[in-house]
């Protein structure tokens, strides 16, 4: 079993940065690959990047790619969503996902573990 928690969501104006915290902890965290999701009010969970287990291999949502970047610390059982000028359709709950294949991954059916979400709202 593994427990997700996210944190560092919030309120900024567009233009701004973010950055995403999810804590693990539970079984070796080096061993899952990671993603953030988001999903904006009356819309499908949408991917954003996912980081493999090593961290050498990463992917994103294509749209995103130069704006976001994932990154995880295993010593720390921690990974990372940096966001950098936000735009208010980034508006969203962000969840961060555990797969236990280790492989980056788009699709929300890899992945074994999920976190509560995280509000981020940007304001024009």
């Amino acid at each position: 079993q593994v427990q997700l928690v996210e944190s560092g969501g919030g309120l900024v104006q567009a233009g701004g940065s973010l950055r995403l915290s999810c804590a693990a902890s539970g079984r070796t965290f080096s061993a899952y690959a990671m993603g953030w999701f988001r999903q904006a009010p009356g819309k499908e969970r949408e991917f954003v990047a996912a980081i493999r287990w090593s961290g050498g291999i990463t992917d994103y949502l294509v749209s995103l790619k130069g704006r976001f970047a994932i990154s995880r610390d295993n010593a720390k059982n921690t990974v990372y969503l940096q966001m950098n000028s936000l735009k208010p359709e980034d508006t969203a709950v962000y969840y961060c996902a555990a797969s236990l294949h280790g492989g980056v991954a788009s699709d929300t059916r890899s992945y074994d573990y999920w976190g509560q979400g995280n509000q981020v709202t940007v304001s024009s």
